[in-house]
């Protein structure tokens, strides 16, 4: 809780982690296929290559071969997060002592799997179902950290299932949709050491979760025989998170610290992509996207109590909308093998060091991509793709407020982050 009573008081309270790792800006999974992975996921609304395609273009699952298609997939993802103290500041050392260390690498290594089904009923109906996490991060630093005051620990794990259907109106034309279900839960916690040095231990943890519902919509446009272009829109959902708070604190009468239920709303962004697939000739295929995020909705969230429904604490992520854009490739190498390769630059929602948390240290990031698909029978193929992501230099000069209005702390300080990722998939049509 970056700021206590002010916006900025839980700072990652809802720093949106899952069970995995964020792979792209702000807190979204881009990692929903392993064949994607091999492309940097560029050109995905347009690709229609497998059954993949439910969650990137649902229009895409006509493109696909008449009867039954299945992807499954899983992925790696090892993230590095090496925050440097860069002079944090307290008012006084004796009341509000800052943590000791750089709180050691807070990343980590998880698993991310997805499954995907369309069933090709007709020449003009398909259905699908897809399911698998679409926003999340972990973070987790140690308790001694420098910056545990404005949050050393955030997870969520965020689901989503997702049945759509496409019809196919022409041979240039084919449209899609799906309804997503999707369920949010968040963990949270925050030092509390500004109570004083005998104190050095307490700490507050929050907890909640929610369903909502949303949508998504595609079109795909055969605007000549070597061309497709895709268009997605993805809405947002918003969660009203229920859980509780619990505190190490005893004898501090502040209801703030009290052990209680809370409520709070939380926002997941919508967002659009304009894709476009084009071979150049029987064998290269190249690949391009540019995607939009509303991740402006993410603005001030506000914890509450649930029974009384009194402000308890509030977070300031201040995120702006921001923009991706990635160029690929695929090479048909023989009949059984196909190789991949992608780009991609993700811009970060992050407006200032002010607005970067602890648990989300978030930076411009590029994606640098490679894999390969290989064809075991006419009914089965595998795919297996490697990225490395790049970010950029990442700064905080984080306020810890106590009481509202009051700064105490500032936590300052950079960060040298990065991330492998390694997907495999299995398809299979009959």
């Amino acid at each position: 809780m970056q700021k206590f009573i002010t916006p900025r008081l839980i700072p990652a309270l809802l720093a949106i982690a899952f069970s995995g790792s964020a792979a792209a800006a702000g807190f979204q999974l881009q990692n929903q296929t392993g064949s994607g992975n091999g492309n940097a996921f560029a050109g995905a609304a347009a690709a229609a290559e497998d059954a993949g395609t439910v969650f990137f273009n649902p229009a895409g699952m006509s493109y696909l071969a008449r009867g039954h298609n299945i992807s499954l997939s899983g992925t790696v993802l090892h993230r590095v997060i090496d925050f440097s103290n860069q002079g944090s500041t307290t008012v006084n050392a004796g009341l509000f002592p800052l943590g000791t260390t750089n709180g050691g690498d807070a990343g980590g290594t998880s698993f991310l799997p997805h499954g995907y089904w369309v069933w090709g009923v007709s020449q003009q109906l398909s259905i699908g179902l897809g399911i698998g996490p679409t926003f999340g991060n972990k973070t987790e630093y140690d308790f001694d950290f420098v910056g545990r005051n404005a949050g050393y620990f955030a997870e969520i794990a965020q689901i989503n299932i997702n049945p759509s259907l496409s019809w196919k109106i022409n041979d240039q034309v084919s449209i899609g949709g799906g309804i997503n279900f999707a369920h949010n839960e968040t963990h949270f916690k925050q030092g509390l050491a500004f109570l004083g040095a005998g104190a050095t231990s307490n700490h507050l943890d929050v907890k909640g979760d929610d369903w909502a519902v949303g949508y998504n919509l595609g079109a795909m446009f055969q605007v000549a025989k070597s061309t497709r272009i895709g268009l997605t829109y993805r809405s947002e959902l918003e969660f009203d998170l229920e859980g509780k708070q619990k505190t190490s604190v005893t004898g501090f009468g502040s209801p703030l610290l009290a052990n209680q239920d809370i409520s709070a709303k939380l926002k997941t962004p919508a967002n659009a992509s304009l894709a476009i697939s084009h071979m150049i000739n029987d064998r290269l295929e190249l690949l391009a996207d540019y995607t939009w995020t509303d991740w402006s909705v993410v603005d001030t969230i506000q914890l509450k109590n649930k029974q009384t429904g009194a402000n308890l604490s509030a977070l300031s992520y201040n995120f702006k909308d921001s923009w991706r854009v990635g160029v690929g490739g695929n090479y048909q190498y023989n009949n059984d093998l196909k190789l991949r390769f992608g780009i991609a630059h993700d811009k970060a929602p992050v407006k200032s060091a002010a607005d970067r948390t602890m648990t989300l240290p978030d930076t411009d990031r590029t994606w640098l991509s490679f894999g390969v698909k290989y064809k075991l029978s006419p009914q089965a193929s595998v795919d297996v793709g490697y990225t490395h992501i790049f970010f950029a230099n990442g700064k905080t000069e984080r306020a810890v407020d106590f009481p509202a209005g009051t700064t105490r702390q500032v936590i300052r300080g950079d960060w040298d982050n990065s991330v492998d990722i390694v997907s495999a998939q299995l398809n299979y049509s009959f």
